[in-house]
Formats: structure tokens, sequence, C-alpha cells
């Protein structure tokens, strides 16, 4: 039996098929693929072909050298199971190469099925092989009526997608592609939900690119969030990054109420592996905050308490690269003393330099 072509009356093709297409069980995937010219043979199983690898493959091979007419009976006989499919693990080919050759009636149809459930598109975006076909469609989407549709189907479940493994870059592929007023509904979710999401592992990523995105009054209302929350953020695994990606845009206004949020903060912030960090950057980018930061260093109760902390040593290595004049002379003054823990683990690395001798 192995290489010969099943036809639709072959029991292995059969077995499990209800009378409008739909499986009632498994069945044995197809060998070998058709050939090119066979597609007729099996008008009203193109859905199962579909969902079989050898199948899928040849629906994408008809895709790119069929006619107009093979395009239009494999959409018609796919269209109402298009979700089912964007699901399926091959599927989702079939559903991505469609997108790639259909017509706008077609492209709205498709559309209007995965809109048409409120919830379904988001749930589709969730799936590890539907946020493939997602992405896609956003890619092909050409009228306002098909970008509006998806965006009113994408608004509900934004946070959840923002947060999502899957769904974080279809929301992504949406700031990439689409207008600044059509993302309105991802940057108000980022302002709203600053924290949880500048917070989160796959939230941090979309909030910086919400921030290189975005612009006009979108932009100054995220910058304004994130800059306000920029304590807790610079403290956090992710939010420090972006934190971060804020002060090397070095907008005045940010950087403001950053350093005024970190002001009395700075030794907090050195002793802790990712809010030292930030100081870090602060010490190299703002030139106007470093004397706020050494003064707040070298005024805390034991200060070789950070010359000996394995993040705080970091700091004081930093601002002694960067000081000069009497701000540097200060901090060597205020070094120099605790020589006698040159050998300490962290605190080595200070001695071991040249900074003290700048």
């Amino acid at each position: 039996m192995q290489g010969r072509s099943i036809k639709p009356d072959d029991c292995s093709l059969h077995e499990g098929i209800r009378e409008n297409g739909r499986r009632l069980g498994s069945y044995t995937p197809l060998p070998m693929a058709p050939s090119l010219t066979s597609l007729n043979e099996f008008r009203g199983y193109v859905y199962l072909l579909a969902q079989d690898q050898n199948g899928c493959l040849f629906l994408q091979k008809i895709f790119e050298e069929g006619t107009s007419q093979d395009i239009e009976l494999i959409f018609d006989e796919i269209i109402n199971h298009i979700v089912e499919l964007m699901l399926n693990p091959f599927g989702n080919y079939v559903v991505q190469k469609l997108l790639d050759v259909c017509d706008e009636k077609h492209r709205l149809l498709i559309v209007r099925m995965v809109t048409n459930e409120p919830g379904m598109l988001v749930r589709v975006c969730l799936n590890t092989y539907g946020t493939r076909v997602v992405q896609r469609l956003i890619e092909t989407l050409t009228t306002r009526q098909q970008i509006s549709s998806v965006i009113l189907a994408l608004k509900p479940g934004v946070l959840d997608l923002v947060k999502d493994q899957n769904g974080n870059h279809v929301i992504q592929r949406c700031l990439n592609l689409l207008s600044n007023e059509d993302n309105k509904f991802i940057f108000d979710a980022a302002t709203k939900f600053c924290v949880e999401i500048a917070t989160h592992r796959h939230g941090c990523c979309v909030m910086q690119r919400c921030i290189a995105h975005a612009s006009g009054k979108h932009w100054d209302k995220l910058m304004t969030a994130i800059s306000r929350n920029g304590l807790l953020l610079a403290q956090d695994p992710f939010g420090n990054y972006v934190v971060q990606c804020i002060m090397d845009l070095k907008n005045p206004c940010s950087i403001a109420i950053l350093l005024s949020q970190f002001k009395g903060n700075y030794e907090h912030l050195s002793m802790q592996k990712f809010g030292s960090h930030v100081v870090e950057k602060c010490l190299r980018h703002f030139e106007e905050s470093r004397s706020q930061i050494v003064l707040e260093l070298l005024s805390v109760p034991h200060f070789e308490q950070l010359l000996q902390d394995p993040f705080a040593n970091y700091v004081i290595q930093c601002a002694l690269a960067v000081t000069k004049g009497v701000l540097h002379s200060s901090l060597v003054e205020a070094v120099r003393p605790h020589s006698t823990l040159r050998t300490s683990p962290y605190c080595k690395r200070i001695f071991s330099r040249n900074l003290l001798k700048k």
C-alpha cells in the first residue's frame, strides 16, 4: 500500500467523517501529498486535508500554483472552520497562506468569522498556533473596516494579551504595523495598568515597545505614568528595564520626575540588585544628579557597608569613575580609611583599580 495516493473513497480518509465534513474520530494521515491536479477529487474533504501534515503542504502548494477557482474552492470549504484551523498544528499554516493570497472579500469574511463572538479572537491569540495566524492577519489588514473589527475584538482582552507568552506578540505586531490612533487601546491600557504591565516578564517588553511607538498625547501620558512609579519600578526585575528605557530618552520632564522619586532613596536603591543598575545609570548620564547621589551615599552611618555590599560596591566604583574635582576627592577621602577591607570579596574591586588615583 505504501506510495499509493489516497482518494476520498478510501476508508482511511472516510473513517470518522460526518456528512458535513467534521471528524468523529481519528483518521490515518495521508501517506503522501496528492498530485496538484487532484484537488477536485477532494471536494468535501479540504477541511480534513488542512489538518493533515501532507494535506497541509498540498494545500499550500495549491495556493502558490493553483488557479483562483482552486482558492475559491478551498476557501468555501474551510471558512466555517477557520477558527478551529487557526488553532491546529497544521491548519494554522493553511490559514496563514490563505491570508497571503485571498482577495478583500475573503479577508473580510475571515475577519468577521474570528470577531463575531466576544472573546474568540483573544482566545486564538493566546494559543501557540493561533498567535501566528493573528499576527499574519494583522499584517494583511488593508481596510478601515477590517482594522476596526480586529481592534474592537482585541480591546477587552488587551491586559491578558500583553502578559501572555503568545498574546504579547500580537500586541507588539499591532504596535509595529498599526497607526498611533489605532493603537490607542494599547497605550491606554499601558498607562492605566502601568505597574502591573511593566513588572511582568512579557509586559515589560510590550511597555518598551509602547514607549518606542507612541506619540503625542499618548506618549506624554505613558511617560508620566511610568516616571511617577519610577522608584517602585527601579527595584523590580523587569520594571527596572522600563525605567532605564525612559532614562535613555533623556526627556527633561520625565527625568525630573524620576530624579524626584529617587531623591532620598539612593542608599536603598544602591544595595539592591536591580536598583543599583538604575543608580549607576543616573551617575553616568545625569551630571546634575551626581552631587545629590554622592552626598547621600557619603552621609550613610556606615559607609563601609556600601563598599562591601555585592551591589552597592559597583555604584561606588561608578561614582569614583565619573566624578571630578571636589566631589571625587570627597569620595576618595571616604574610601581610603577602609583600606583594610581591600581583601573583602566585593570591596577589593574598588581598591584594585586606579579609581582612587584619579
